[in-house]
C-alpha cells in the first residue's frame, strides 16, 4: 500500500512540478526518489542490486545512448532551416498559395506526411518547427498553439493507424502475429474521425484565442532573417524530402539507424543547396547542439523516473490489476495499455509491458488478434501524452520554448482526449459491426 501511494504520489507530483515549470533535472529524480523510498528500495548501489541510483541512471543513460545522434542532427536540421531562411521561404510560399487561413492545415499535413513516412516523432518536431513558427508569424496566430499543432499532426491519426511505420503500430505484430495493416478498415474510419474532429477543435481553440485579442508575439531569440535574399521555396522542401525518402527507404533494413542517415542527408542537403544563404553558420551550429543537449537531457530525466517506477512493487501490482480486468477483452486491453502508458510516460512502454501479459490469454479466449492489435495501438497514444511525457516535454520546452501552463492544455485536448474518443469508436465498431 505504501509503495502504491508513493508511485501515484510521485507521478502526481511530477505532473504538478512539470506544469509549474520546475527544472526537470531536479523534479524527475526528486519524484523518482519518493517512489524509491516508499517502496523500501535501496538508494545506493553498494546496498543492493536493485537500487534507486542504478535504476534511474540506467533509464537516463539508455535513452541518451539510443537517441543522442537523432536529437543532435534533428536540432541542427531545424536550425539550418531557420538560419538559411529556407523555413521562412517555404512558409511565405504556402501562405501565398493557400492563404493565411490554411497555415495550420499546412503544418498538420507536413507532420502527418513525415510521420506516416517513417520519420521519428522527435525528428518531425525538430524539422517542421521552423516552418510552423514562420507560418504562425505570417498568419499572426498565437504561438502557444504551435506545440498542439505539431503534436496533432504527429502523434494522433498517423502514429497508430494501419500501415504506419511508427513503432507504436509495429510492436503488437511480435505478440499477435498480425501485420501493420491489421483491421485497416476500422483504422481508416478512426483516423478520418480523429483528423477531422481534431482539426475542427484546434481551429476552434485558435479562433477563440484570436477573438480574445491574442496574436503572435515575437521574442528576442526568434530567428532574424529580414532584409536579405531568401532561397527558393523548393530548396527548402528538398531537404525535408531527403529526410522522408531516406527514412522510408532504409527503415525496414536499418531500423533506428535509418533516422541518423536520413537526418544526416537532410543536414548535408541544406548545406549543399543553401550554403550561400547562411546568416551565421557557426552560431546555428552552437545553438543547435546546445538545444539538442537540453532537449535530450530533459527527456532522459523523465525516462529515468519511469525506470524507477517500473522496478517498484506498486508498479508490478498495478500491471497485474490492469491486465486482468473483467469484462470485454478489448476494453480491458485498452484500459491496461492506456494506464501503463500513462504511468511510464511512453506509448511503446505501455504496449511492451502489457502485451506479453494480455495477448496469450486473450488469443486463447478467441479474441480477434487484428482487432486487439488496432485497439492496443490506438489506446497507447492517449494517456502517454500526460505532462511528464518525454516527447511533450521536449516539444513544449526545448523546441518551442513554451511553458506547460500556456501550451499543454490545447495539446492535451488533441493528443489525449481525441485518441481516447478514437479508441472508444474503434471498440464500438468492432463490437457492433
Amino acid at each position: 500500500m505504501l509503495s502504491m501511494i508513493g508511485l501515484v504520489g510521485g507521478l502526481i507530483l511530477l505532473i504538478i512540478l512539470t506544469l509549474r515549470g520546475v527544472n526537470l533535472f531536479i523534479a524527475a529524480p526528486l519524484c523518482a526518489l519518493l517512489v524509491a523510498l516508499s517502496s523500501d528500495m535501496a538508494i545506493f548501489p553498494v546496498t543492493a542490486d536493485i537500487n534507486f541510483i542504478n535504476a534511474y541512471m540506467d533509464g537516463f543513460a539508455s535513452f541518451l545512448s539510443a537517441w543522442f545522434f537523432m536529437f543532435l542532427l534533428g536540432s541542427l536540421f531545424g536550425k539550418f532551416m531557420e538560419d538559411t531562411g529556407a523555413a521562412d521561404s517555404v512558409a511565405s510560399y504556402i501562405v501565398g498559395k493557400l492563404g493565411m487561413k490554411h497555415a495550420v492545415l499546412a503544418i498538420v499535413i507536413a507532420c502527418a506526411v513525415l510521420t506516416y513516412g517513417g520519420v521519428s516523432l522527435f525528428v518531425v518536431a525538430f524539422s517542421v518547427y521552423p516552418m510552423a513558427l514562420s507560418l504562425f508569424k505570417d498568419a499572426n496566430l498565437p504561438r502557444r498553439f504551435i506545440p498542439a499543432t505539431l503534436a496533432f499532426g504527429s502523434v494522433t491519426f498517423t502514429m497508430t493507424s494501419a500501415g504506419s511505420p511508427e513503432i507504436q503500430n509495429w510492436i503488437p505484430i511480435k505478440y499477435l502475429g498480425t501485420s501493420p495493416y491489421a483491421a485497416w478498415e476500422v483504422s481508416l474510419v478512426v483516423a478520418i474521425f480523429m483528423a477531422t474532429f481534431g482539426y475542427y477543435w484546434l481551429n476552434k481553440m485558435i479562433k477563440k484565442a484570436l477573438a480574445n485579442g491574442e496574436h503572435f508575439e515575437e521574442r528576442d531569440d526568434d530567428p532574424s532573417v529580414v532584409d536579405r535574399k531568401r532561397p527558393h521555396p523548393i530548396t527548402g522542401l528538398i531537404p525535408l524530402l531527403v529526410v522522408l525518402l531516406l527514412s522510408f527507404t532504409l527503415h525496414d533494413t536499418l531500423q533506428q539507424t535509418a533516422l541518423i542517415i536520413a537526418l544526416l542527408g537532410g543536414v548535408l542537403s541544406i548545406m549543399v543547396i543553401n550554403f550561400k544563404y547562411f546568416h551565421d553558420l557557426a552560431g546555428a551550429v552552437n545553438v543547435g547542439t546546445t538545444g539538442a543537449l537540453v532537449a535530450i537531457g530533459n527527456t532522459a530525466a523523465v525516462v529515468g523516473f519511469g525506470a524507477v517506477a517500473k522496478v517498484s512493487p506498486a508498479f508490478t501490482a498495478a500491471v497485474e490489476v490492469m491486465t486482468h480486468m473483467p469484462g470485454n477483452e478489448l476494453v480491458g486491453a485498452a484500459v491496461a495499455v492506456s494506464v501503463i502508458a500513462g504511468l511510464t510516460g511512453s506509448a511503446s512502454g505501455g504496449q511492451v509491458i502489457a502485451l506479453p501479459l494480455v495477448a496469450p490469454g486473450y488469443i486463447d479466449m478467441g479474441v480477434n488478434p487484428e482487432q486487439l492489435h488496432r485497439v492496443v495501438a490506438i489506446s497507447s497514444g492517449a494517456l502517454d501524452t500526460l505532462p511528464h511525457n518525454g516527447y511533450v516535454v521536449t516539444l513544449i520546452r526545448a523546441i518551442c520554448k513554451e511553458t506547460h501552463q500556456r501550451a499543454y492544455w490545447s495539446m492535451a485536448a488533441l493528443t489525449t482526449v481525441v485518441p481516447l474518443i478514437g479508441v472508444a469508436l474503434a471498440i464500438g465498431l468492432f463490437i457492433f459491426f
